[in-house]
């Protein structure tokens, strides 16, 4: 009895060490952005509250928690409750596979890609039920825009993963960083380079960030899907968003960019001067530029409109994706290098 307590006392610190960090990381992502967008715009930004804004982020929450929740009348209160929960349980289970270093990992699971691939699915029927919950027209009209969106994208999405798995040889995710050891250009992103593109961009549509934030668009359907949502049930849906806008990014670190592993292996000098930065932290600047790309995104470019955005999904994408399969087999059989050495058969 004794083992079973200490066991699940070490989960849960496990589980805090993973969650405490990652909702303090989204919260200063906010922040972030609105500085970046800021900066790029010739605006100071957030600074008012605490030593150069640095306490904006705890202010915005306290206000979104003394906030009051208001369920419209004609909506489904239990569904209406439910649906932000549903959003951003996915954003959080998902990470209990993710390897920060070689034996930094809440579970080694050898399906770990499988089931990163099933929590970012369910997300969207949070989006779903808040939509239909919510007795509005403009929710409704948000959640199936967000629907057929994340349909459409994640097909291209899984489609850029099948590549990985191919790759690699394998489902679990340290095993996908550790199949890339040897130096940069040992990783995924130059045998996958369009596959890595079409990734990153069905991450950003999945997201719903700018440009690709139909469901919410403001001068359409005013805040779409979560327009009724207010305090605590709008937060939730507000920090899925950033948690997984995170994730994609320390994915796309994982999948094509080595993970943990040392950008400067293989070289010289470099390597053993570089040796002492742990495996966290070069996965951490990795995503965070991946991170940076996001934000700058929805600085730079304006909202697509939405048949363009399934044109690019279905017509573009997809064929892509599965042209790029083909020749990725051609490539593993015939053993080119440095990736797929010694798997040939030619």
């Amino acid at each position: 009895m004794l083992d079973i307590i200490i066991e699940f006392f070490i989960i849960g610190t496990k589980i805090g060490l993973i969650l405490l960090p990652l909702i303090l990381a989204v919260a200063y992502t906010t922040y972030a952005e609105r500085k970046i967008i800021g900066y790029m715009q010739m605006r100071i930004g957030p600074n008012r509250v605490g030593p150069k804004g640095w306490l904006q982020p705890i202010a915005d929450v306290i206000k979104l928690l003394m906030k009051e929740v208001v369920i419209p009348s004609g909506a489904n209160k239990g569904l209406f409750l439910l649906a932000p929960i549903l959003f951003i349980a996915p954003s959080f289970a998902a990470w209990a596979v993710i390897p920060f270093d070689v034996e930094l990992v809440l579970a080694n699971s050898d399906v770990g890609l499988l089931y990163v691939l099933a929590m970012t699915s369910i997300a969207v029927y949070g989006v779903i039920i808040a939509g239909w919950a919510s007795n509005s027209k403009y929710a409704l009209i948000g959640s199936l825009r967000s629907a057929s969106q994340i349909i459409s994208y994640e097909i291209a999405m899984g489609f850029a993963l099948v590549g990985v798995l191919m790759a690699s040889g394998s489902m679990n995710l340290g095993q996908i960083v550790q199949s890339q050891e040897g130096g940069f250009w040992h990783w995924y992103w130059i045998p996958l380079l369009p596959l890595l593109v079409i990734y990153w961009i069905s991450g950003v549509a999945e997201t719903n960030r700018a440009p690709f934030d139909l469901p919410e668009g403001e001068s359409e359907i005013v805040a779409g899907f979560h327009i009724e949502y207010a305090g605590i049930s709008f937060a939730l849906f507000f920090l899925a968003e950033y948690a997984n806008m995170i994730l994609i990014s320390v994915l796309t670190a994982l999948f094509f960019f080595g993970g943990w592993l040392n950008p400067f292996q293989g070289i010289p000098f470099i390597e053993a001067a570089t040796n002492w930065v742990p495996g966290i932290a070069w996965l951490l600047l990795k995503a965070g530029f991946f991170l940076f790309l996001m934000i700058w995104l929805r600085a730079t470019f304006p909202r697509y409109r939405y048949d363009q955005i399934m044109r690019l999904g279905w017509k573009v994408f997809i064929p892509v994706t599965v042209v790029w399969l083909m020749i990725l087999t051609f490539m593993i059989k015939a053993g080119v290098g440095p990736w797929f050495t010694g798997r040939g058969v030619f």
